[in-house]
C-alpha cells in the first residue's frame, strides 16, 4: 500500500480507494482502435463545426464529495453517427492512390517518432469527435471563485487516422475548454476550424502533407512535393488560405482570443453563452500580418502590448514585430544577422529587450539526404542569445552572445537588472533527441545572466529535475519574479507532476513545492491563476488536466500554489477522456464577456 498511497487518488483525504488495473493492450494493437471511443450520455448533440450557436445540453445538478469515486468506473454509451464525406471524383481517387504508394513503399513510417501506432498510443490517441458543452461532476472540494471563466488547453487531435508517417506535432488543433461559473463546470472539445480542417472534412480524407513527418529523404520529399503540387493545381485546396494546424497554444490580447500554431496566422475564437467555443476565422490584422506568427507571443500586462515574431527557411530567417494595446500590428523588423534557419519556437521579453535563442536545431539538408527529417540538430553549431531593443525599428542595435550548450524550446521569463538581462528557461541537454526520441530528452531549468557591459554570460542551474512546460504568474511577465511552476517529465512528453521553484535562491536545488500525480496518472502543462486582489506572487492556484491510464478517466484539478505539497483543493471528473496536449490558457469571465461582444 505504500506505493498506492502516492497515487493520484490518494491525494484526497478520507478512505482508501482500490484502483482496478485494466489489462494492457497487446503490442500488435492497430491504430484504428483509437477511433472506437464512447460518447457521454449527457449529450445527444452530434458533432458539428457550424459557426451558428449550438443549443445547450441538459445540465444535471452535481454535489461535491470528500471521498472521490473509483477512477475505474465507466459508462457505456452509443457513439452518434458521423457526417457523410463527399464522394471523391476521379482526380481525388488517383491522388489518394499515389498517396498510398508513397506511404506504403517510398516512405513507410518505420521510425518510432513517425509511426502512428507508437505516436498515438495510450492517451496520445485522438478522441473520435467533438464534444458539445457537457456538465461535469465536482468530486472533491469546491471551485474557487477566481476560476470563474474558462481554462482552455490546445493540442493535436488528427481528424483522420494517419495513412503514413505522423509526428506528434502534426495533428489538427483541438481545444478542450472547461467553463466554470458559480462553482459549476462544463467541458467542451472543439476542433479549431482551420482552412485545412474544413477542406479535409469536406473531402472526407487527408489532403495536406504532414509538415513534421512528410518530408523524410529526397525521394519522399520529391514524391510528396509533386503530389501536393498536383492537388493544388487540380483545385483541391489553395495553400494561400493557410496550411496551419493551430494546435499549439492560445493567446488573449486586445480583447480577442486566438488559437495559435507557428506555421500559420492566428485563428480568432469566441465563446457562446452556453459555454461553447467557436472559430471566427483566420486573422491577418487588416492585411498587416503575413505568412505566420509564433505560437508563443508575449503580452506585457503593464502596457497591454503584444510582442511576437515569425521564422522560416528563407531570409530573413527571423522577423520581429509587435502589436499595440489596441491590437494594431506595427511594422516588421527583419533580423538579417540570423544567418541561417533556426528552429525558434519561443522567446522572452523584458521592459527593454526582446531575447531570442539561436539553438542547434534547424534545417539539416544532410540528414534529409540520408532519409531523415529536414529539421534536425547540428552539433557543430554554437548556440547564441540575441538581444534587440523592445521598440527597435531595425536590427542595428541587435547584439549576439555565444552560449555553448544552451538550447531551449520554451522560455519562462526574463527581466532587466542594472547593466544586465536575466532569463529563466529550461535548457535541453540532449538536443539531438528533441525531434526523434523525446523520451530521452532532459531539460534543466537555468537562470542565465547577460552582462551588457562585459558581454559575459553566466548560467546557474535551478533544479536537477527534468522540467519543462513551465509557467509563472502572468502578472509578472517581463519583470523580476520569484516563483516558477514546471511540469515534471517522466519521461517527456508525459507529465508526471508539477514542481514549484524559487528562482530567487542563490544556488543549489530551488524546488520549494511538489505534487506528483501518482502511478499511471499523467497531466499536462500547469497554468497559474491568481486570486482576486492577491497580495503576493503565489496567491493563487495551479490548474491542469490529469489522466489516469489505468481507468481511462480524466480530471481537472486545482492546486493551492502556496502549499509546499501543492495541495489539491478541487477536482472535477470530466465527462470523457482529454488527450495529452501542448499549451493552455485561463480566460476570466470578464474577458469572456469582452470576447462575446
Amino acid at each position: 500500500m505504500d506505493a498506492f498511497s502516492s497515487s493520484f487518488v490518494s491525494t484526497f483525504p478520507t478512505q482508501k480507494t482500490l484502483l482496478v488495473s485494466l489489462p494492457k493492450p497487446p503490442s500488435s494493437l492497430t491504430i484504428t482502435n483509437v477511433r472506437v471511443e464512447e460518447k457521454p450520455s449527457s449529450s445527444s448533440s452530434s458533432s458539428t463545426t457550424s459557426t451558428t450557436p449550438r443549443s445547450p445540453t441538459t445540465r444535471t445538478r452535481t454535489t461535491s464529495s470528500t471521498s472521490p469515486p473509483s477512477l475505474s468506473s465507466k459508462t457505456t454509451t452509443t457513439r452518434p453517427p458521423q457526417p457523410q464525406p463527399a464522394q471523391p471524383n476521379l482526380p481525388a481517387l488517383i491522388f489518394n492512390a499515389v498517396d498510398q504508394v508513397i506511404n506504403n513503399f517510398i516512405d513507410p513510417p518505420l521510425r518510432p517518432s513517425v509511426n502512428p501506432k507508437h505516436v498515438l498510443s495510450h492517451n496520445f490517441a485522438p478522441v473520435p469527435d467533438e464534444l458539445p458543452p457537457t456538465d461535469c461532476e465536482i468530486i472533491y472540494g469546491s471551485l474557487p471563485s477566481c476560476l470563474d471563466g474558462a481554462y482552455i488547453r490546445n493540442g493535436p487531435n488528427p481528424q483522420f487516422l494517419p495513412r503514413g508517417p505522423y509526428h506528434l506535432f502534426d495533428g489538427d488543433g483541438m481545444l478542450h475548454a472547461i467553463r466554470i461559473s458559480a462553482g459549476k463546470a462544463t467541458l467542451c472539445s472543439r476542433y479549431v476550424s482551420t482552412y485545412k480542417y474544413l477542406v479535409e472534412r469536406k473531402a472526407g480524407h487527408p489532403l495536406f502533407p504532414n509538415v513534421f513527418s512528410g518530408f523524410n529523404g529526397l525521394t519522399a520529399s520529391a514524391a510528396r512535393g509533386a503530389l501536393t503540387a498536383a492537388r493544388v493545381f487540380a483545385g483541391q485546396y489553395n495553400p494561400i488560405n493557410g496550411i496551419g494546424l493551430a494546435n499549439t497554444n492560445l493567446a488573449y490580447f486586445a480583447n480577442r482570443l486566438y488559437a495559435l500554431g507557428e506555421s500559420d496566422l492566428p485563428y480568432q475564437l469566441r465563446f457562446t453563452p452556453n459555454g461553447d467555443i467557436q472559430t471566427i476565422g483566420r486573422d491577418d490584422f487588416n492585411g498587416n500580418l503575413s505568412m505566420s506568427m509564433t505560437a508563443h507571443p508575449k503580452i506585457d500586462p503593464g502596457t497591454g502590448e503584444t510582442f511576437a515574431f515569425r521564422y522560416g527557411p528563407i531570409p530573413p530567417f527571423l522577423t520581429y514585430f509587435r502589436f499595440n494595446a489596441k491590437g494594431e500590428k506595427q511594422p516588421d523588423v527583419p533580423i538579417f544577422s540570423m544567418n541561417r534557419p533556426s528552429f525558434l519556437h519561443d522567446f522572452a521579453i523584458t521592459k527593454k529587450y526582446a531575447i531570442f535563442v539561436d539553438i542547434q536545431i534547424g534545417m539539416n539538408p544532410m540528414e534529409m539526404i540520408g532519409g531523415g527529417s529536414p529539421v534536425g540538430s547540428d552539433a557543430s553549431k554554437v548556440p547564441r542569445l540575441g538581444l534587440i531593443p523592445r521598440y527597435a525599428k531595425d536590427e542595428s542595435e541587435m547584439r549576439w552572445f555565444e552560449v555553448p550548450g544552451f538550447n531551449i524550446m520554451h522560455a519562462i521569463n526574463a527581466w532587466d537588472e542594472e547593466d544586465a538581462v536575466v532569463m529563466v528557461a529550461p535548457n535541453i541537454l540532449s538536443i539531438e533527441h528533441t525531434m526523434e526520441r523525446m523520451e530521452l530528452v532532459h531539460a534543466l531549468v537555468e537562470k542565465v545572466r547577460i552582462d551588457l557591459k562585459t558581454g559575459i554570460v553566466s548560467r546557474q542551474p535551478l533544479s536537477a529535475g527534468n522540467l519543462d512546460f513551465a509557467v509563472i504568474n502572468p502578472a509578472y511577465t517581463a519583470k523580476k519574479n520569484k516563483y516558477v511552476y514546471a511540469a515534471v517529465g517522466e519521461p517527456m512528453p508525459k507529465i508526471a507532476g508539477v514542481v514549484k521553484l524559487d528562482v530567487s535562491r542563490g544556488g543549489g536545488e530551488c524546488t520549494v513545492g511538489r505534487r506528483m500525480f501518482g502511478e499511471g496518472c499523467y497531466g499536462g502543462e500547469p497554468f497559474f491563476v491568481g486570486k482576486e486582489n492577491g497580495e503576493e506572487e503565489d496567491d493563487g492556484y495551479v490548474v491542469s488536466y490529469v489522466h489516469n491510464e489505468r481507468s481511462g478517466e480524466s480530471r481537472f484539478i486545482v492546486m493551492d500554489a502556496k502549499s509546499p505539497e501543492l495541495e489539491i483543493v478541487a477536482a472535477v471528473k470530466l465527462p470523457r477522456r482529454v488527450p495529452y496536449g501542448f499549451h493552455g490558457l485561463f480566460v476570466s469571465e470578464r474577458d469572456i464577456q469582452n470576447i462575446m461582444l
